[in-house]
């Protein structure tokens, strides 16, 4: 049974992974970016809740007096 001669994986993913370095950096160079990003401004909206209209107080069962 012949042996696996390893002798030239190193060369192998070493240019594999320099290739794969080079075309994504190819890659994400050509991707236009926009340059300078706008701001955008956000209102928020007060919304009216039933809850807020009116005071309320909730009573804890602790806090209520002894019957």
């Amino acid at each position: 049974m012949p042996q696996l001669d390893t002798s030239t994986w190193f060369t192998t993913v070493l240019s594999t992974t320099i290739t794969l370095f080079i075309l994504m950096q190819l890659k994400i160079s050509l991707h236009n970016f926009p340059q300078t990003p706008s701001v955008k401004s956000i209102k928020l909206m007060k919304t009216n809740n039933p809850w807020e209209l009116k005071w309320t107080k909730i009573y804890s069962p602790l806090s209520l007096p002894l019957q």
